[in-house]
């Protein structure tokens, strides 16, 4: 690697995410030693040989990275992507992590929902569920945004439905809740800058092609 290259910058979402990721590249040479010490304080992880630089950030926070050029490259969940609609290309599926996004409640709303009528929606996601009422299924609903265990929502009476990630359903049963609309399929994936995929088109698209292989 030529001394005046610059470095490309990865954002990986912490966690499952970013382990899977870092995996993914081992298998196609890249390596991050420096990631793997548990103990590090470190926020910037490099990789001198391929001119790389990896940093963890919050699952929401890496389309933000992205859209603004301080990461050319983020891994992320398609839900982050959706609830986020920051500018920025798409251009893996990267075929971990998948799960749905449903809408989900006790078995007495179904009724609520063919009917359109006025309910209550908590989600974590209230753009997503924005979308898919207002536009796909032209039902106005009232939308309240939680940050943390949304099953509660339909449990306490704080909201009708909510709109949530389901892998296996199971913290579903457990309250009583079932999937009553399945709004799409999730799961990691790759984005780009827009600028970075102009400038650095070369290295980013082998990149891009290298990992397709292994896919």
């Amino acid at each position: 690697m030529s001394e005046d290259m610059r470095y490309l910058t990865f954002a990986l979402g912490k966690g499952r995410l970013a382990k899977k990721t870092l995996e993914l590249f081992e298998q196609i040479g890249i390596t991050c030693e420096e990631m793997k010490d548990k103990d590090s304080r470190k926020l910037i992880f490099v990789n001198e040989e391929h001119k790389l630089k990896f940093f963890l950030a919050k699952g929401p926070d890496v389309p933000t990275y992205v859209e603004y050029g301080a990461a050319d490259i983020g891994v992320v969940g398609k839900d982050t992507l959706l609830e986020e609609q920051r500018r920025a290309y798409e251009v893996l599926d990267l075929g971990f992590g998948k799960c749905r996004m449903c809408v989900c409640g006790p078995a007495s709303a179904k009724e609520l929902l063919k009917h359109h009528e006025m309910i209550r929606v908590a989600s974590k996601y209230p753009n997503i569920a924005k979308d898919y009422f207002y536009n796909k299924k032209q039902q106005t609903v009232d939308i309240i945004k939680l940050n943390g265990s949304v099953e509660l929502g339909p449990i306490v009476g704080l909201s009708d439905v909510i709109v949530d990630i389901v892998e296996t359903g199971s913290t579903l049963r457990e309250n009583g809740l079932d999937v009553l609309e399945e709004i799409c399929p999730l799961s990691a994936r790759m984005i780009v800058n827009q600028v970075s995929m102009k400038m650095e088109a070369e290295r980013i698209k082998k990149l891009i092609a290298d990992i397709k292989e292994i896919l």
